[in-house]
């Protein structure tokens, strides 16, 4: 018969059809392999819109991961039905080859989702999940334990301990996978810290702060465990490592703790409105080695958390917001004081950011050479809105009154007197307003 014919053929070159159960058997679970993948197809359009809006309104964005919850639904629904199938019968060899390739691609797509939602590097994304692949597809076909040997196998021994491709690559799928574990961790613990109530924008930050660190210190252990390290080999480096954070690390370490200590006792939070020798703006952010503050002409200046805490520093809005603004402003001799001086009032009061409590005020400072000087104070509780443009404000609000009511600025002026060698005056030469001739020669009596 041409199958006995065909059967005989591929035995002579080494190839056997499998029995006709096998095949049957493969054939189900190729079957229940595309059931359970389109199972995740109509799982990730059914409930990932839900499952999104559901993570950006109780989340937030984590990393990307809310536009991503369509893709994590469907590769996670499809690999978790894949395993339970895969797990239920003891599949034959064709067969569990078939589940191994479904099961590991699923496994694979999913940790691709989630690691780039992450903003993890591509190729860390891609090594886990080709690592991910190869292992269940290992695994399935019992060929796991081949491939484990022989990766030990390729290596070399230091003392007693042996460093082989195996470690290796263990290690490197293991910090990379704690590394996103951490992000992941310190998004979600930071999201529920900043929605919870009872809490300022400062110690938010600082139970931020003491919460990444945790987690860190925690995973680090946990990774210690898992890899199977005897804490005391790291013995050796414990004195050089302390002598480099002593010398290398000083200024480091002293930013972190200074950072700590300026979230603690609240000294400088964000938002507030500082001066730092000549940096002028608003905290933008407490960070680990630096304060970023950002000016009012955009520019974003690192300063070294240690400075805060050693050099003196002017917190406009410490322990309250209010700031007062000291405008100049000179009136000539000539005007109607009174009624200048309502006008200087009348414009702070327009002005949009000045406040009415505490009142505007305006004080005559001193009789200037040729103005009388005043300064209008004004009170803002915005600081981090610029001082500038609303000098700039009531002094434009300011102009436009005193042309309608006469009031005259005067600009300086300046008197030149000449005599003769005998000492009799000649005559004088006088700066004048902008009604008359700028300078004039008189002749002396």
């Amino acid at each position: 018969m041409p199958l006995e014919q065909l059967n005989a053929w591929l035995v002579t070159r080494g190839l056997v059809i499998p029995p006709t159960a096998e095949l049957i058997e493969a054939a189900i679970a190729l079957g229940f392999a595309l059931l359970a993948l389109a199972a995740g197809w109509y799982a990730g359009r059914r409930f990932g819109p839900r499952l999104n809006a559901f993570w950006t309104d109780r989340v937030g964005h984590a990393e990307g991961l809310a536009g991503r919850m369509g893709a994590i639904v469907r590769h996670g629904t499809a690999a978790l039905l894949l395993a339970i199938l895969f797990y239920l019968w003891p599949w034959k060899t064709l067969a569990a080859l078939g589940f191994g390739i479904s099961l590991g691609a699923a496994t694979a797509m999913l940790l691709l989702e989630v690691m780039r939602g992450l903003s993890m590097p591509r190729w860390a994304a891609r090594l886990i999940a080709a690592f991910v692949f190869v292992a269940i597809l290992s695994g399935a076909i019992g060929g796991l334990g081949e491939i484990t040997a022989l990766m030990e196998s390729v290596g070399f021994n230091i003392g007693r301990r042996r460093i082989s491709l195996l470690s290796v690559v263990t290690l490197l799928v293991t910090i990379i996978a704690l590394f996103a574990i951490a992000r992941l961790a310190n998004r979600l613990v930071a999201h529920s810290i900043e929605q919870a109530r009872g809490f300022d924008a400062t110690q938010k930050l600082l139970f931020q702060k003491l919460a990444g660190v945790t987690i860190l210190v925690a995973l680090f252990f946990f990774a210690i465990d898992l890899l199977g390290l005897d804490l005391t080999t790291f013995a050796v480096f414990s004195g050089a490592f302390g002598l480099a954070i002593g010398f290398g690390l000083q200024k480091t370490v002293g930013n972190l703790f200074a950072g700590i200590v300026l979230l603690m006792d609240r000294s400088i939070k964000p938002g507030d409105v500082i001066v730092v020798g000549d940096q002028f703006g608003w905290v933008n952010k407490i960070g680990v080695r630096a304060v970023s503050v950002i000016t009012r002409d955009g520019k974003e200046h690192l300063i070294p958390n240690e400075n805060l805490m050693t050099q003196e520093v002017e917190n406009w809005s410490y322990s309250d917001r209010n700031v007062r603004v000291r405008i100049p402003v000179g009136v000539a001799y000539e005007s109607d004081i009174k009624l200048a001086q309502q006008l200087m009032l009348d414009a702070a009061n327009e002005s949009p950011r000045v406040l009415n409590s505490p009142k505007p005020n305006v004080w005559l400072t001193s009789f200037g050479d040729y103005a009388l000087e005043h300064e209008i104070l004004a009170w803002i509780n915005d600081p981090e809105g610029g001082v500038g443009n609303v000098k700039s404000d009531v002094l434009n609000r300011l102009w436009v009154k005193f042309q309608e009511h006469g009031i005259e600025i005067p600009f300086p002026q300046q008197v030149l007197h000449f005599r003769s060698t005998k000492g009799d005056q000649i005559g004088s030469v006088a700066g004048k307003r902008s009604d008359g001739p700028v300078g004039g020669l008189e002749d002396a009596p």
